[in-house]
């Protein structure tokens, strides 16, 4: 009796122990996954997934055209690595009408946009993944997204979608101030030079940092009290935005550590609370029934 009591807790053990590593050993990478391993992600990431958005356009004269998608990616891969999460495909179906005018650059429309990213959300959700975490990479995607996600609350769904949003951190922060040499730092500038060169540095090159300019053209400086579309062309028509561009990997690695960083404790959050689900619903059951007659769809 004592001998099979022994042999059934060490069956029991073996099994967990299995299970346990074919969790740890599940992917991340959505489009790595088989579809048993699917549906064991799915549980392991509490429902929570990561859609990395991209863009394809020029980045200055020395980076790679999907140099959004990269950086995005690469942030959430690491973030999936300190708190797991399911990480969408490559998606670069953004607002990219500024650079129509740069080679390479794939600009689609309003709609396209839309009904693109509605419908992976709703496909998201059917496979039991309710609760969409979007890492944009892409500065002119961000109002957007912050549209789209705000328009969630204009009729009943099922998900969430979050929009993460980088903040100061005490410890990457200083690290990060003390490796920058740049005074203007913005699109394909010092710090995504830098994220490139820390995650594909065969893709940067450093000898056409210099071919164009980077500097404010002040075109439209003349203008106050008003906004236009065509600001980003009036003051940087190469579609470049830097004084110094030069690459440190260091710095680099600094940045997607911290984007990463950030990020998983975001995943952590939602797969550990469902405050946003809960005021969701009380909010789309009090806006069916404003004035709190209980007749609402009959």
């Amino acid at each position: 009796m004592k001998k099979l009591v022994v042999f059934l807790l060490t069956l029991t053990w073996i099994v967990a122990l299995n299970a346990q590593s074919d969790k740890v050993n599940l992917p991340f990478k959505m489009e790595e996954l088989s579809s048993p391993q699917f549906k064991k992600a799915v549980e392991l990431a509490g429902g929570v997934c990561i859609i990395p958005l991209g863009i394809i356009e020029k980045h200055g004269p020395h980076l790679p055209l999907g140099t959004d998608l990269f950086e995005a990616r690469e942030a959430s891969f690491n973030a999936a690595g300190k708190e797991y999460a399911i990480v969408f495909p490559p998606y670069y179906c953004g607002q990219i009408f500024e650079a129509m005018h740069q080679p390479g650059t794939i600009s689609y429309s309003s709609e396209l946009m839309w009904k693109m990213l509605e419908e992976t959300c709703n496909e998201l959700s059917r496979n039991g993944l309710k609760k969409i975490i979007f890492a944009n990479g892409h500065g002119g995607s961000t109002s957007f997204l912050q549209y789209f996600c705000q328009s969630q609350l204009a009729g009943r769904r099922d998900y969430i979608t979050v929009l993460f949003q980088k903040e100061a951190d005490p410890v990457y922060d200083p690290q990060i101030k003390a490796l920058k040499k740049a005074s203007l730092d913005g699109h394909a500038g010092e710090d995504e030079t830098s994220m490139m060169y820390f995650i594909r540095p065969d893709l940067v090159n450093i000898d056409l940092i210099k071919d164009e300019s980077g500097l404010d053209q002040g075109r439209l400086k003349q203008l106050q009290y008003g906004y236009t579309g065509i600001w980003w062309y009036a003051r940087y028509p190469n579609h470049y935005c830097s004084d110094v561009a030069e690459p440190d990997r260091k710095l680099g690695e600094l940045l997607i550590d911290k984007w990463g960083s950030q990020l998983a404790r975001l995943v952590k959050y939602l797969k550990e609370n469902n405050t946003i689900e809960q005021l969701q619903d009380e909010f789309f059951n009090r806006s069916e029934d404003p004035l709190g007659t209980g007749l609402s769809g009959q």
